[in-house]
Order: structure tokens, then C-alpha cells, then sequence
């Protein structure tokens, strides 16, 4: 069993990141040199926009603030750990990210709900649409049970999880560190790679595109416009 278990490590921890990178970048490029047009987030905004609001800016805003929790813990390790030797501190860290958790959580959840409940939407959203949802919502999901039922994950991220990846940019991989994590961590982890590997088939490259300027971009007013028919009496038409 424990062999079974090493080899599975191996599988999902040691060689499956490089096989995720590699599409990444591999298919991204693919993608922007033969398809650039397709760098888009293909937004349904304009088939409907107040649960779009609700469902999108709390995703946006929450999981922003996750991810750079997670990068800072990876490249400033024993930052982190210095900042989380003061239980105060620490308490503080842990809470706001686990919000920041929560609010990402749910407004994936309603940006899902809004795909089921309006028509339109529904039809215009594709098979790698509702993958890439599924894929979301079980990372979103799973980083928050961890969060609440394996709690100050600062700072085993910072102990365990960064020597970890630091040894896959090496191009040596060290499971030694992550192989005891929980089950519901490793999870976690090996989802993270399937949405990478997954990423540069799915309307997620439009983040790529620099300036990225959605998330501070002032808001856009739409006006209808339409052509004023002509009078049936008297055959003229009226100036639009």
C-alpha cells in the first residue's frame, strides 16, 4: 500500500506539474500565434449584467487576494513565518483570506447559478465552459474546506508547500515535504495543475493579455440604436 501510495505521489506531485506547464505554455503560444482573436473572455455581459455584477466582481476581488496570498507565502517563506509567530497576527492572516475564500466561493457559485437560469446565457456557454466551472468551483471549494477543517495553512504552505514547488523549478522534485499533507491538500494541489493544464483552451487567456484593465476600467454605457422605419402614409421616412 505504501509503494501504491509512492507511486501515485510520483504520478499526481512529481510528473503531472510538468506535464500541466507544458500544455500551458505550449498551447498557449499555439493559441495566440494562430488565434489571437480568440484572447477574450467572451463575456455575457450584455445578455444580462446585474448577476453578472454580483457574480463576477466578489470571484475577481476574492480569488485575486487568495492567489497572491498563495505566491507570497511561496516566495517569502520565512517572511510569512516570522509574520505568523505573533498568534495575532496570524489570527488576522487566516480569517481574511478564509473570507476572501468564501466570497470567491460564492460568487462562483451564483456566476454558475446565473449560467443555469438564463437561457440565452445558457446557450452561448460551451462543453469547456462547463468543465472549466466544474474545475473552478472544486478548487474555490476544496482551498476552503481546507482552510476551515486544516486551519493555519500560512504557515504550512510556507513550511511544507514552498520547499516543494522551489524543488519542481529545479527540476528536481522532493515529495518528502507534501507526501504526509491530507488527503484533501493534495486534492487541492493536483486540481491547481489540471486548470493549468486545462487553462489555454478555455476563454481564462484572456488574463494574459497586458494591459488587463477589466477590474479598474471605468464603467461602460451601451445606447440602443435603431433606424426609424418609414411612415406608411405619405412615404416618408423619418430622420433618425
Amino acid at each position: 500500500m505504501t509503494t501504491e501510495a509512492g507511486t501515485l505521489d510520483l504520478l499526481l506531485l512529481g510528473i503531472l506539474p510538468y506535464v500541466a506547464f507544458f500544455t500551458f505554455f505550449l498551447e498557449t503560444v499555439r493559441r495566440y500565434r494562430q488565434q489571437a482573436f480568440t484572447y477574450s473572455s467572451l463575456s455575457s455581459q450584455f445578455l444580462e449584467n446585474e448577476q453578472h455584477f454580483w457574480s463576477l466582481v466578489p470571484f475577481h476581488y476574492g480569488i485575486i487576494v487568495v492567489l497572491t496570498g498563495h505566491v507570497v507565502a511561496w516566495l517569502l517563506p520565512r517572511q510569512v513565518l516570522a509574520w505568523n509567530s505573533h498568534p495575532l497576527r496570524l489570527y488576522v492572516l487566516e480569517v481574511s483570506l478564509l473570507v476572501c475564500g468564501i466570497l470567491a466561493l460564492l460568487g462562483f457559485v451564483n456566476a454558475v447559478i446565473r449560467r443555469l437560469s438564463y437561457p440565452k446565457i445558457k446557450t452561448v456557454t460551451t462543453a469547456s465552459d462547463w468543465v472549466l466551472a466544474a474545475i473552478l468551483l472544486l478548487q474555490v471549494a476544496s482551498g476552503v474546506y481546507v482552510a476551515v477543517f486544516h486551519p493555519w495553512g500560512s504557515s504550512w504552505f510556507a513550511s511544507a508547500m514552498a520547499p516543494y514547488l522551489w524543488s519542481l523549478v529545479r527540476l528536481a522534485p522532493d515529495l518528502g515535504t507534501v507526501a504526509a499533507l491530507p488527503l484533501a491538500v493534495k486534492l487541492h494541489i493536483v486540481n491547481a495543475y489540471l486548470l493549468i493544464g486545462f487553462f489555454p483552451f478555455t476563454r481564462l487567456v484572456h488574463i494574459l493579455v497586458v494591459p488587463n484593465h477589466y477590474l479598474w476600467r471605468k464603467l461602460q454605457v451601451v445606447r440602443w440604436w435603431r433606424r426609424a422605419t418609414p411612415h406608411r402614409t405619405g412615404g416618408a421616412q423619418e430622420a433618425p
